[in-house]
């Protein structure tokens, strides 16, 4: 009886949880100031949701790995991902509200700091731009 008793419950332990694809990864998650970002793989590809004061918004893409989150001066989100076509995108989100696209080939990482094109000054707040 006790072996019936071990049988089963290794079996309903091993069995993936109802409703959920048995290859999904556990989500990932980054909270930055008022903005969140959440992604997790599904069985079509990668979904990713950005949150802030301007709402919320779900994206889903066929990438190479998972969107890469980061926050900088825990105010502004980056959200950077390239697709598996070889199309690299960087997004900031900031707090206000607004937020900035481009080709990840228009942006430059130079150790801790983002260089973007000039003509992104003017769509971020003069409270940001030293960020």
């Amino acid at each position: 009886m006790k072996r019936l008793g071990l049988l089963l419950l290794s079996t309903v332990v091993a069995a993936p949880a109802h409703g959920q694809p048995g290859g999904s990864q556990s989500p990932t998650a980054l909270t930055c100031g008022t903005l969140k970002a959440e992604s997790s793989h599904t069985s079509a590809g990668w979904q990713w949701t950005t949150s802030g004061p301007a709402g919320k918004t779900t994206e889903t893409g066929v990438l190479k790995s998972g969107p890469l989150f980061e926050c900088i001066d825990g105010a502004i989100l980056v959200v950077e991902f390239a697709s598996t076509a070889g199309h690299a995108v960087f997004t900031a989100y900031f707090p206000d509200g607004t937020d900035i696209s481009y080709g990840r080939q228009q942006v430059e990482r130079r150790g801790a700091r983002w260089v973007l094109p000039i003509q992104a000054k003017p769509r971020i707040a003069a409270a940001y731009r030293a960020a």
